[in-house]
């Protein structure tokens, strides 16, 4: 019998209703959902009529209930400096959104804050839990395209609305730390922590007032490169590709598959292609999985700070560069 997790929802964001609360409900021996919390008391009671729990309107009440052990924070990122720190001063779990935080520095409170009350911190970067990626892996170790000679990560899709947080910096806003997040992920997720970011540059948009897309070269120091592309302005890009001495692998829709859907990792060699289709799989149950083994395991806690600091460091060297050659 597993411990079971009382967990509050501190914000009503689309991705809770859509995915993340879905998700938490799906795992009924690992977690508990005790209660969803809004500014306004209407869309607190719209999320806690939909999935049957208490409504909490304003933020302070669920952060400081002794009945809630964790906290999924999917706030814009200009708020989670203030109520991650809160959540964790007051003992709480907290599984937030992505980017975890407006800078390093920013993240280097959080990870403090959550080390010193001995707590999990984890940002939600669900992809990573997705089978399609073991199956990359496997493909990889077999050495079917051989030495990895290059990597390249794009994340990108058309306008958003313009009401939409993220064309405001005050709030997080700008591509940098949405879309570029993913695909600085899927360098270190792919290939290894030790890739660092070594140029970059950005589109700004004035009447927007942040930055809409961009490009990004990070490389481990041992000849091997990394290119990055984003952008909220953009042709639909969803996808990696590992360039090979003998092939490549390409996994599509490799950020954000829904759970019913077959991504497709696409292997070419010199004497043909191959598609396999991965199995459907849901990673945002997955990704709470291990939210729930950081929680109960103190040793997993570190790789979550650790993997929290270098993210941030990358998205901080991407904004240095990218202002510096910023058009």
């Amino acid at each position: 019998m597993h411990e079971i997790i009382n967990i509050g929802v501190l914000g009503c964001a689309n991705i809770a209703m859509r995915s993340v609360i879905p998700a938490i409900q799906c795992l009924p021996e690992y977690y508990k959902l005790v209660a969803v919390s809004s500014r306004t008391t209407e869309k607190a009671n719209e999320f806690a009529g939909k999935f049957g729990c208490e409504a909490v309107t304003g933020y302070d009440y669920i952060v400081n209930r002794k009945d809630i052990d964790a906290l999924y924070i999917p706030l814009p990122i200009g708020l989670h400096k203030e109520w991650i720190n809160k959540a964790l001063r007051a003992g709480k779990h907290v599984y937030a959104e992505k980017s975890m935080a407006l800078s390093l520095s920013d993240a280097m409170d959080m990870t403090v804050n959550a080390r010193s009350n001995k707590l999990a911190l984890m940002e939600g970067y669900m992809f990573q839990y997705h089978s399609q990626h073991q199956l990359v892996f496997s493909l990889l170790k077999s050495g079917l395209i051989g030495e990895i000679r290059h990597f390249a990560s794009r994340f990108g899709f058309p306008p958003l609305d313009g009401s939409d947080f993220r064309y405001d910096d005050k709030m997080g806003g700008g591509a940098i730390m949405d879309a570029a997040g993913y695909t600085v992920r899927s360098v270190h997720f792919i290939l290894g922590k030790e890739y660092k970011v070594r140029a970059a540059t950005l589109k700004f948009d004035n009447e927007k007032k942040t930055n809409i897309y961009g490009s990004a070269f990070m490389c481990n120091g041992k000849g091997i490169g990394a290119s990055l592309s984003f952008g909220f302005d953009n042709y639909y890009q969803c996808l990696y590709e590992i360039w090979g001495q003998k092939g490549k692998i390409t996994a599509e829709r490799a950020f954000t598959p829904k759970c019913d859907f077959s991504p497709k990792i696409i292997v070419e060699k010199p004497e043909g292609s191959e598609i396999i289709e991965a199995t459907p799989d849901n990673h945002f149950v997955k990704s709470l999985l291990e939210f729930y083994k950081v929680i109960i395991n103190n040793e997993k806690r570190e790789k979550h700070y650790s993997d929290i600091l270098l993210q941030s460091e990358s998205l901080d060297l991407i904004r240095k560069y990218g202002f510096q050659n910023e058009t």
